[in-house]
Protein backbone atom coordinates (compact mmCIF):
# COMPACT_ATOMS: atom_id res chain seq x y z
CA UNK A 1 0.00 0.00 0.00
CA UNK A 2 1.24 3.49 -0.78
CA UNK A 3 0.86 6.59 1.41
CA UNK A 4 -1.75 7.93 -1.04
CA UNK A 5 -3.52 4.55 -1.10
CA UNK A 6 -3.73 4.44 2.69
CA UNK A 7 -5.12 7.99 2.80
CA UNK A 8 -7.66 7.20 0.07
CA UNK A 9 -8.80 4.11 1.97
CA UNK A 10 -9.02 6.12 5.21
CA UNK A 11 -11.10 8.82 3.49
CA UNK A 12 -13.46 6.20 2.10
CA UNK A 13 -13.78 4.43 5.45
CA UNK A 14 -14.40 7.67 7.37
CA UNK A 15 -17.23 8.54 4.99
CA UNK A 16 -18.52 5.00 4.52
CA UNK A 17 -17.82 5.23 0.79
CA UNK A 18 -17.66 2.08 -1.31
CA UNK A 19 -14.84 1.74 -3.84
CA UNK A 20 -17.33 1.25 -6.67
CA UNK A 21 -19.21 4.45 -5.75
CA UNK A 22 -16.02 6.50 -5.72
CA UNK A 23 -14.91 4.94 -9.02
CA UNK A 24 -18.23 5.80 -10.63
CA UNK A 25 -18.06 9.41 -9.41
CA UNK A 26 -14.47 9.83 -10.63
CA UNK A 27 -15.19 8.03 -13.93
CA UNK A 28 -12.45 5.43 -13.39
CA UNK A 29 -12.67 1.70 -12.81
CA UNK A 30 -12.91 0.13 -9.38
CA UNK A 31 -9.93 -2.02 -10.37
CA UNK A 32 -7.83 1.09 -10.97
CA UNK A 33 -8.71 2.61 -7.59
CA UNK A 34 -8.05 -0.71 -5.88
CA UNK A 35 -4.65 -0.93 -7.60
CA UNK A 36 -3.86 2.63 -6.47
CA UNK A 37 -4.79 1.77 -2.89
CA UNK A 38 -2.66 -1.38 -2.91
CA UNK A 39 0.36 0.18 -4.61
CA UNK A 40 0.05 -1.81 -7.82
CA UNK A 41 -0.25 1.34 -9.94
CA UNK A 42 2.05 4.33 -10.15
CA UNK A 43 1.33 7.55 -8.36
CA UNK A 44 -1.97 9.17 -9.31
CA UNK A 45 -2.14 12.08 -11.72
CA UNK A 46 -2.60 15.59 -10.33
CA UNK A 47 -6.03 15.64 -11.97
CA UNK A 48 -7.16 12.52 -10.13
CA UNK A 49 -5.84 13.91 -6.85
CA UNK A 50 -7.93 17.04 -7.42
CA UNK A 51 -11.00 14.94 -8.24
CA UNK A 52 -10.57 12.95 -5.01
CA UNK A 53 -10.16 16.18 -3.03
CA UNK A 54 -13.30 17.63 -4.59
CA UNK A 55 -15.31 14.43 -4.09
CA UNK A 56 -14.49 14.36 -0.38
CA UNK A 57 -14.78 18.17 -0.09
CA UNK A 58 -11.37 18.43 1.56
CA UNK A 59 -10.10 21.62 3.18
CA UNK A 60 -6.99 23.31 1.72
CA UNK A 61 -4.66 21.74 4.28
CA UNK A 62 -6.04 18.29 3.52
CA UNK A 63 -5.67 18.89 -0.22
CA UNK A 64 -2.02 19.86 0.28
CA UNK A 65 -1.48 16.71 2.36
CA UNK A 66 -3.15 14.56 -0.32
CA UNK A 67 -0.93 16.10 -3.03
CA UNK A 68 2.19 15.49 -0.95
CA UNK A 69 1.19 11.88 -0.29
CA UNK A 70 0.57 11.35 -4.01
CA UNK A 71 4.11 12.57 -4.76
CA UNK A 72 5.49 10.05 -2.25
CA UNK A 73 3.48 7.15 -3.65
CA UNK A 74 5.42 5.86 -6.63
CA UNK A 75 5.79 2.13 -5.86
CA UNK A 76 8.63 1.72 -8.39
CA UNK A 77 11.29 4.17 -7.31
CA UNK A 78 14.49 4.78 -9.27
CA UNK A 79 17.39 6.48 -7.54
CA UNK A 80 19.94 8.17 -9.79
CA UNK A 81 23.21 8.44 -7.88
CA UNK A 82 25.30 9.48 -10.89
CA UNK A 83 27.58 12.30 -9.79
CA UNK A 84 27.05 11.58 -6.10
CA UNK A 85 29.57 10.09 -3.69
CA UNK A 86 30.33 6.37 -3.62
CA UNK A 87 28.67 6.29 -0.20
CA UNK A 88 25.42 7.64 -1.66
CA UNK A 89 25.46 4.90 -4.30
CA UNK A 90 26.19 2.29 -1.64
CA UNK A 91 23.34 3.58 0.52
CA UNK A 92 20.87 3.41 -2.37
CA UNK A 93 21.93 -0.11 -3.29
CA UNK A 94 21.93 -1.42 0.28
CA UNK A 95 18.47 0.02 0.87
CA UNK A 96 17.18 -1.52 -2.37
CA UNK A 97 18.62 -4.90 -1.41
CA UNK A 98 17.31 -4.92 2.16
CA UNK A 99 14.05 -2.99 2.23
CA UNK A 100 11.83 -6.03 1.73
CA UNK A 101 13.36 -7.71 4.79
CA UNK A 102 13.25 -4.71 7.12
CA UNK A 103 10.85 -4.68 10.04
CA UNK A 104 8.26 -1.93 10.42
CA UNK A 105 10.27 -0.62 13.38
CA UNK A 106 13.46 -0.40 11.30
CA UNK A 107 11.60 1.36 8.50
CA UNK A 108 10.04 3.80 10.97
CA UNK A 109 13.45 4.63 12.49
CA UNK A 110 15.06 5.22 9.09
CA UNK A 111 12.09 7.28 7.90
CA UNK A 112 12.26 9.40 11.07
CA UNK A 113 15.94 10.16 10.37
CA UNK A 114 15.18 11.11 6.76
CA UNK A 115 12.21 13.29 7.75
CA UNK A 116 14.22 15.09 10.44
CA UNK A 117 16.81 16.24 7.91
CA UNK A 118 19.73 15.19 10.13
Amino acid sequence: MTPFGRKLRDLRAARNCQLKDLARALKVSSAYLSALEHGHRGKPSPGLVQQVAAYFNLAWEEVDELKALAELSDPRVTIDTAGLSPEATELANRLAARIDGMSEAEIARLLAVLKSGR
